[in-house]
């Protein structure tokens, strides 16, 4: 009887051991996954964020050259100022927990009252997204905006017009959050990386901007728009290659993680519809303006790539391939026609932000209640329910089309653009407007005149003083042989 009570114990002993090294088996995994995911959201924030560079190249190409200190300042010093209005207020307002639908209010310098080991790498992979958001705003007031100014638009977008947009389209809570339990008329909007979000809401910031500062001085006489050309092709080629390769951080690492099953699938898929949609932009915009000018267009070329990157942006999860390439070649015909809308109204925007970004993110809302694909809208969001109009229209006898909801999802798309273009629109015409009632907002004629590096910044970008080319060599260029360093 005590030999069987020994050997029973015995058994138990060895059954606790081996469930508890189960146990842990499976938390090892379980921590593992999560460190995977962190690193992927980080890897995937730190791409992001190149893209300020980016912007960088591209608008320092883009502007005069008696302003490239000036653009460049501007972009070195926007993801500091939206650091750290982003860590103290801009995190609380989009994602801070006991707050309602329309904004958080909690977490604000990210003091923790709860216990979340997720936050600070969603932080980081955040924060990129709102230094992007607020970067597009400097290419529409390039040339003659106060540098004060900027600072104060920056941080104001920042800290609550971009973080408000945040919450409703992708906080759980949020009105208009596809993540939202009761979700707005079933579905909620569809943004997978921020067409809406990021591209639009900046893109309407810009053109806030633009109208609030009136355009350069000459760059419309007499009802005409008179060329401002660009300095530097190589920068602007550079700046629109970052760009692209920031992309593939934007687009297929807002999946927020990697180690769940499908995940890997949808960010492949984000990267494949991304990489289509920017081919197809640029070769639309080169085709057309080879068609108009006789000749390929560079940066027309550029910036065509940039308005396809931006129209797939909303929907790049939720589509097939083949329509990407549709989405792209429109999102460039839209900047094209965007393009010659703001020249039309006389409103200056150096970098065309405002067509690419603004009616790029526009269309790209509107695309995904076109085109998505029920396959993607289940496997990305678990909607098995509804499905792109143009989508149910053209393949209404294949898959299970007939049974899904076509119009809906394209109302959320319109509600969520509107939503946008109106919440952006007011705040940012508040803030530019103080701005300059204040006088604060552009630079003096004679600022301009001669140009905001040699006013603001000690001189020129470049040294040419030194420069040989096109003049007689001076005695000092021209080696002595009794000098020792020869």
């Amino acid at each position: 009887m005590l030999e069987d009570m020994e050997k029973e114990a015995i058994r138990q002993a060895v059954k606790e051991m081996f469930d508890e090294s189960s146990h842990r088996k499976l938390e090892d995994v379980a921590n593992l996954g999560a460190s995977i995911d962190a690193f992927y959201l980080i890897f995937a924030a730190a791409i992001v964020f190149l893209m300020q560079a980016g912007f960088g190249m591209l608008e320092a190409g883009t502007v005069r050259i008696k302003n490239v200190k000036n653009i460049l300042l501007k972009n070195i010093l926007d993801p500091c100022f939206g650091a750290i209005a982003f860590w103290g207020v801009g995190y609380a307002v989009a994602y801070g927990p006991n707050g309602n639908e329309f904004i958080g209010c909690d977490f604000f310098g990210l003091f923790q009252r709860f216990e979340n080991q997720d936050t600070y790498h969603a932080w980081f992979f955040q924060f990129a997204f709102s230094a992007t958001a607020t970067t597009i705003v400097s290419g529409a007031v390039a040339e003659r905006c106060k540098l004060e100014a900027y600072f104060v638009y920056s941080a104001v977008l920042c800290a609550f017009v971009y973080p408000v947009v945040v919450h409703w389209i992708w906080a759980g809570d949020g009105w208009l959050s596809a993540f939202n339990e009761d979700k707005f008329m079933g579905t909620g909007a569809i943004d997978f990386a921020g067409g809406g979000v990021v591209h639009l809401c900046g893109g309407v910031a810009a053109f806030c901007g633009a109208i609030f500062l009136g355009p350069r001085a000459g760059r419309f006489v007499d009802g005409k728009c008179m060329e401002m050309p660009a300095h530097s092709a190589s920068l602007i080629v550079i700046g629109t290659f970052i760009l692209w390769f920031g992309w593939y951080g934007f687009n297929p690492g807002s999946t927020l993680g990697i180690s769940a099953s499908g995940y890997a699938f949808i960010a492949s898929k984000s990267a494949v519809t991304t990489t289509l949609s920017a081919a197809a932009g640029g070769i639309t915009s080169a085709v057309y303006f080879h068609g108009i000018k006789g000749f390929y267009d560079l940066e027309e070329a550029c910036n065509g790539i940039l308005a396809g990157l931006v129209g797939v942006t909303a929907g790049c999860s939720v589509i097939e391939p083949w329509t990407s390439i549709v989405i792209g070649s429109v999102s460039c015909t839209i900047y094209i026609f965007g393009s010659w809308l703001m020249k039309k109204m006389q409103v200056d925007d150096p970098l065309n932000a405002v067509a690419v970004h603004g009616m790029g993110g526009m269309w790209g809302c509107i695309a995904v209640g076109l085109f998505a694909c029920p396959q993607m809208m289940e496997t990305t969001y678990g909607d098995t329910e509804h499905v792109g109009l143009f989508y149910h229209c053209v393949f209404s006898t294949k898959s299970n089309c007939p049974d899904k909801d076509a119009t809906t999802l394209i109302i959320v798309q319109l509600v969520e653009v509107g939503a946008i273009v109106g919440w952006t629109g007011v705040t940012m015409s508040l803030c530019f407007g103080f701005l300059r009632l204040i006088n604060m907002l552009r630079v003096s004629a004679a600022t301009e005149e001669i140009g905001l590096d040699e006013a603001e910044h000690g001189g020129s970008a470049y040294n040419l003083s030194n420069l040989s080319i096109g003049k007689p060599a001076q005695e000092d260029d021209v080696p002595n042989d009794d000098d020792d360093d020869f």
